[in-house]
């Protein structure tokens, strides 16, 4: 009886119902790489028009700058980086290339972590949703009908809402993770492949030409001597 690991139980070529793994991922990392493109397109902006994302203090009560020169290249930078990690996913599952999905997969776990932490925090320390909201500006939307929610209905909608969120990139994740099973295992199952049939050629070569040596060695112990 032939064991599978528990994990392996997990593992399936498609993704949504319909399409295959690699396809889900190449449109995963095309949907990241479009968003990425976006924010890094509105920090642009904001770094050359800074005058643009100036609040005054009638709008939010006091002097603001939503980001300064600093913040602003760090998010740049991130977002350049988030671009590269999208289109190296992107360019190895089209190309079948496992290494290259590696990175994106390890952003896919920090996030998923990171999620996870903020839903342990407001579990652990659910006052901190009504101390956060009552910071807002006063002229925030919708402040004033999320303060007059019950702080544990609020607690329980904020955690049901990261759940199905968590849920949701845990699947993607599987996706990304499925893919990249599925081209590692296709990449070495052509190299056995390839390994199996050189080793078939070479070892009839070496039967034919042992078979030949045997014999030219018969004829000639055979032939009568002079």
């Amino acid at each position: 009886m032939k064991m599978v690991a528990p994990w392996t139980r997990f593992y399936s070529n498609s993704c949504c119902l319909c399409c295959h793994v690699r396809t889900g991922t190449i449109l995963l990392g095309v949907w990241y790489l479009i968003i990425n493109a976006v924010v890094l397109l509105i920090l642009l902006s904001a770094l050359a028009d800074p005058d643009q994302y100036h609040f005054s203090s009638s709008e939010l009560g006091g002097d603001f700058e939503f980001m300064d020169d600093a913040n602003m290249c760090i998010a740049i930078a991130i977002s350049l980086l988030m671009i590269l990690i999208c289109a190296m996913a992107t360019y190895g599952a089209y190309k079948q290339r496992a290494a290259w999905i590696i990175p994106f997969f390890c952003y896919q776990i920090f996030d998923f972590a990171l999620n996870t932490l903020v839903a342990i925090t407001v579990l652990v320390y659910p006052n901190s949703i009504q101390e956060y909201i009552r910071q807002l500006p006063p002229n925030f939307p919708y402040r004033d009908d999320v303060m007059s929610v019950n702080p544990t209905c609020l607690v329980l909608i904020i955690l049901l809402f990261i759940s199905i969120i968590l849920t949701f990139k845990g699947y993607l994740i599987s996706c990304v993770w499925n893919c990249y099973r599925y081209i590692n295992g296709r990449n070495s199952s052509d190299v056995l492949v390839y390994v199996t049939s050189n080793d078939t050629t070479i070892t009839s070569q070496c039967g034919g030409g042992f078979h030949k040596t045997g014999r030219l060695l018969s004829a000639n112990m055979s032939a009568p001597k002079k």
